[in-house]
């Protein structure tokens, strides 16, 4: 580890809880900023599939509590 990488441990094992989590989450979502990109392109370009699909009454939908009840079961 080079020194500014042990240095930056150091002070930030100083931190709160609070701000080592942030830190934390902030430096996990640096690495994979990349492949984020690639799937939230990927989620927006499936989302306006099924909204055409379902703009042109190929597919329908279900109330919200439906979807959960049958996650719920899925997940027993």
């Amino acid at each position: 580890m080079s020194d500014t990488a042990a240095d930056l441990v150091r002070r930030g094992k100083q931190l709160s809880v609070e701000d080592r989590e942030m830190l934390v989450d902030a430096l996990l979502e640096s690495l994979n900023e990349p492949a984020a990109a690639k799937l939230d392109e990927a989620w927006a370009a499936e989302i306006e599939r099924r909204l055409a699909a379902y703009d042109r009454g190929e597919a329908t939908a279900l109330p919200a509590a439906e979807v959960f009840a049958r996650a719920r079961s899925l997940a027993r």
